[in-house]
């Protein structure tokens, strides 16, 4: 110390302002000394110290009162909320500012910086020796007072004479220390100026700075502060914020909901600020409530307790931010709000109708403001505003009266690229994606106003054709029934309601399938086209009779009649309407068949006449779709006549006539439709491989994406038969998901694939679960079909492997003749098969009689003769040909019922397969043999 060498009153005066880190001009005046003296006396202190410099010699000064920082202690404010997550930002922060001497969080007003700021520098407190500051400069408007506002956060005077930049940096220049700036955007250049001076003068001190715009300096480190995180995997940073901050207002979430909370977040863009207002309204709101209100986010975020207003509303921060921008960049960024998609600067140049270099130019300006955000893409550098700052210049658009222009413009550029997207081959998904928001948003526009109809119905006849090529289904129907009514041609207009009633049956809706159809008469009447009508009343007929079970609400049969009246009564010669009128009175005749109750009697060639008659008129219509649907009527005509091999046959006829055709929505209906026919088809032949493959590509098929119980349910049928479980347990969940997604419908082809998840649940073992699905089915109704067609074979299949023959052979009791062909159609060789086993096993007097009839009637079906094979073989004691019929089962691909065979083998072959069903997850099997019936091992 000082104290510890001799030296003069007036030495200690002088080393006392260098220890203030004054110079010695200004200890000249402070003194009222020379400065030739100062520089002497500073000499003589260098000499006497032993000290090599003067920073050397500030250190061995004592510390002045009223010149050096106040504290060491951290000087911050405290937060009065809770701070929430951000570790992985925090981490980032932390090591840049250890590694960093100017680091600037970087951020949109609201995105969270000061919060982030504070808590970095609490937690880096202890790393600086010599203190942590904090300076917000919200008040701060001249760029000269800066250093002033440092000064009082050190606890600085001011001292006369003295410029206070000077003595910011005299007091901080041998400090380890930590300053934190908070809100430097409107004093940027200022900030810049000061940091450079200060920087260079203090080498040990680190400046961490908030902003929301660059400061520009050459040292500056930028770390863009990003949104709350908003995937709910691994924790949501937002949904934490939204949840503790609605319990900090009175309501807590007692269960969370967090789809409902994820949803709000995104809307958000995970911006803090934002969130927090948002969940300060939801004792008021409810969750519903702040959905809706966020069609207007800046007029519902709105309030808080926030000391700084710029903060008591997104509005209010915006307003901030906006204020700081030159005129040429607030026009900017009100026209390019309209854009709701991320956007390139040849985009904004188009829409904006300026030139390319300028708007790129503005659109950095605006960048470096935190007003937009840019990132990399395969097709350029694209720009993007956030959904408050967009909606914010939205309004500031129709503020200066450039509203309509800057709309108009936009819906302009929409249609290009929607027109050039039909004819785009390469990354075509990729495209799209990127421009679907922006053509959706500029069509809700125009959609209702008169002068922009023309445009409007162009982009929504675009629309509907890229979303469903994109596989948006629900989407792409609402768009063909949009465009139909923009348009002012009434046969675009039936044109169009055609296409929506296929993509209505796309989605198996058949109650929008039939309204949609009739709605295309109509307008084909109106536009004089009688033979076009006709055409669709005999079709919305045939919706009416071939696709009932996708209705929810069936129209009545007389009232599907009268519409073939008048279509045949229309038709006139035209051969495209008189194929739609046969194929609509064929699918009356066999309605009319399948309503009967009874034995099918004159029905069954009529029937099939009026089908074939219908494929006839089709084919010479020339158009491949027509003849599919006609094929159709022949496929159900055959099934009802008991001639299973012939419906397969004609099914796959349909395929083969449909897989070349290019995607449509009318083709990609009867596409599905044939798929689901001929898995059908082939499991009711036994061809389980050929079943499954249909099946598959069903389940596979993106129209369906939007549909996973009714995609998966011939799927999990087939794999149910097959015996293949850790598949029908895969798919189970899939379409309960869907299924209860969808609003738990009670669409009666779910029905067969629910009874066969069941099933499958009870050859586990699993009674819990298989209670659960009996539920589901039951809830689903109990038709006929459950009675005597898949819940029959179902049911039997599980109490044969419980052993129960006699409770199997009841369940199956009524005689195959005597149930409708067409309530069993695909089932009828599997329950004839089953039906001849049980007997067997039951030990009934008939049952060789049984079993000899079965064999005639399941004749070259290799799942169904197998089992009917193997009840013989066990009737007749002959272990030979029972072991022959696994290697069937094999080849079939019935893993269940070959495993089955080897235990019902007996000896050796039992242990082989109990050990077969263990692999399949299958619970042990109980065979229930007759006296003396058991084959020797």
């Amino acid at each position: 110390m000082a104290t510890e060498v001799e030296t003069s009153p007036r030495e200690a005066e002088v080393l006392e302002l260098v220890g203030a880190h004054l110079s010695n001009a200004e200890i000249a005046a402070r003194l009222c000394i020379s400065v030739r003296t100062v520089e002497s006396h500073v000499s003589s202190l260098l000499r006497k110290l032993e000290v090599p410099d003067r920073r050397a010699l500030a250190q061995r000064a004592p510390q002045p009162a009223g010149t050096g920082p106040a504290q060491p202690a951290p000087v911050l404010p405290d937060p009065l909320t809770s701070f929430i997550g951000r570790v992985s930002e925090r981490a980032v922060l932390s090591e840049q500012i250890r590694t960093h001497r100017q680091v600037t969080a970087l951020g949109p007003g609201g995105v969270g910086k000061t919060r982030l700021a504070l808590a970095v520098a609490t937690q880096a407190a202890g790393d600086y020796g010599d203190g942590v500051w904090f300076v917000d400069l919200v008040p701060v408007t001249d760029p000269g007072m800066i250093a002033t506002a440092v000064a009082g956060a050190l606890g600085l005077g001011e001292p006369p004479g003295r410029d206070m930049s000077a003595s910011v940096v005299a007091a901080l220049a041998d400090r380890h220390a930590l300053l934190v700036l908070d809100n430097c955007e409107h004093v940027a250049d200022g900030v810049a100026l000061f940091l450079e001076r200060l920087l260079v003068a203090c080498p040990r001190l680190t400046v961490l700075a908030t902003s929301r715009t660059r400061l520009m300096v050459p040292f500056e480190r930028v770390y863009p502060v990003p949104p709350l995180s908003l995937t709910v995997d691994g924790g949501s940073d937002a949904v934490a914020l939204f949840m503790e901050r609605a319990a900090a207002a009175g309501r807590p979430l007692d269960p969370p909901p967090l789809d409902q909370v994820v949803s709000i977040c995104e809307r958000l863009d995970g911006m803090a600020l934002a969130i927090e207002l948002a969940a300060a309204r939801y004792p008021a709101l409810g969750l519903d409530g702040i959905a809706a209100a966020l069609s207007h986010p800046l007029r519902m975020l709105t309030g808080g307790s926030r000391a700084d207003e710029r903060h008591r509303s997104v509005r209010a921060a915006l307003d901030w931010s906006h204020a700081l921008l030159e005129p040429a960049d607030r026009a900017l960024l009100r026209r390019v709000s309209v854009f709701v998609a991320p956007f390139t600067a040849a985009a904004a140049a188009e829409v904006t109708g300026s030139e390319e270099g300028l708007v790129a130019d503005g659109l950095a300006r605006l960048t470096e403001q935190s007003l937009l955000t840019v990132t990399a893409s395969p097709g350029g550098t694209e720009y993007r505003a956030l959904e408050t700052i967009r909606q914010y210049g939205m309004e500031r658009l129709a503020e200066a009266g450039e509203l309509v222009d800057a709309r108009s413009r936009h819906l302009r550029w929409c249609l290009t690229r929607a027109a050039g997207l039909e004819t785009v081959r390469a990354d075509w998904r990729a495209r799209f994606d990127l421009v679907a928001d922006d053509l959706r948003a500029a069509l809700a526009w125009a959609a209702d106003l008169p002068e922009q109809r023309a445009d409007a119905y162009q982009l929504a006849r675009h629309l509907a054709e890229l979303t469903f090529t994109r596989n948006l289904v629900g989407e792409s129907q609402r768009h063909y029934e949009q465009a139909a009514a923009l348009a002012t041609d009434p046969t675009a207009t039936a044109s169009l309601l055609r296409q929506a009633s296929a993509v209505a049956g796309c989605r198996t809706i058949g109650d929008d399938m039939y309204r949609l159809r009739r709605a295309a008469a109509d307008a084909a009447r109106a536009g004089g086209d009688t033979a076009g009508a006709a055409a669709d009343l005999a079709s919305a007929a045939t919706i009416a009779f071939r696709f009932s079970p996708t209705f929810l609400r069936l129209p009545p049969r007389e009232e599907a009649l009268a519409l073939i009246a008048e279509a045949r009564e229309s038709a006139g010669d035209d051969p495209a309407a008189r194929a739609a009128v046969a194929l609509a009175e064929a699918a009356v005749v066999a309605d009319a068949f399948g309503a009967a109750q009874g034995p099918p009697g004159n029905a069954v060639p009529e029937t099939i006449a009026r089908a074939e008659r219908a494929v006839e008129l089709a084919r010479r219509t020339g158009d491949p779709l027509a003849e599919s649907a006609a094929l159709d009527a022949l496929t159900g005509a055959q099934s009802w006549a008991g001639d299973t091999f012939a419906t397969a046959t004609t099914a796959r006829r349909r395929i083969t006539i449909l897989s070349s055709l290019p995607i449509t929505p009318a083709g990609t209906h009867e596409l599905i439709d044939a798929l689901g026919i001929v898995a059908e088809a082939d499991l009711g032949t036994g061809e389980v491989p050929g079943a499954r493959r249909w099946a598959r590509q069903l389940a596979d098929h993106p129209s369906l994406a939007e549909a996973g119980d009714r995609a998966t349910c011939r799927l999990l049928m087939v794999d149910a038969l097959a015996g293949n479980v850790d598949e029908v347990l895969t798919g189970g969940v899939r379409f309960l998901d869907s299924w209860r997604r969808a609003g738990s419908s009670a669409w009666s082809l779910l029905r067969p694939a629910v009874a066969g998840v069941a099933m499958i649940h009870g050859l586990r073992g699993d009674q819990d679960a298989r209670r659960e699905w009996q539920e589901i089915l039951d809830r689903l109704d109990t038709p006929p079909e459950r009675a005597y067609g898949y819940g029959a074979v179902f049911d039997a299949i599980l109490l044969l492997h419980r052993g129960q023959a006699a409770e199997a052979l009841e369940r199956l009791a009524p005689e195959p003749r005597q149930v409708w062909k067409w309530v069993t159609w695909i089932w009828h060789h599997w329950y004839v098969a089953l039906r001849a086993e049980a007997a067997v096993l039951a030990g009934t007097p008939d049952a060789r009689d049984r079993a000899a009839e079965a064999r005639t009637i399941v004749a070259g079906n290799p799942v169904s003769a197998a089992i009917v094979e193997r009840a013989e073989a066990l009737l007749n004691g002959d272990q030979k040909a029972l072991l022959a019929t696994a290697d069937a089962f094999d080849t079939a691909g019935c893993r269940y019922q070959s495993a089955r065979t080897m235990v019902l083998a007996g000896g050796r072959h039992a242990e082989r397969g109990a050990a077969l069903l263990a692999d399949l997850g299958l619970a042990p099997m109980a065979p229930a043999l007759p006296p003396g019936s058991r084959t020797r091992s």
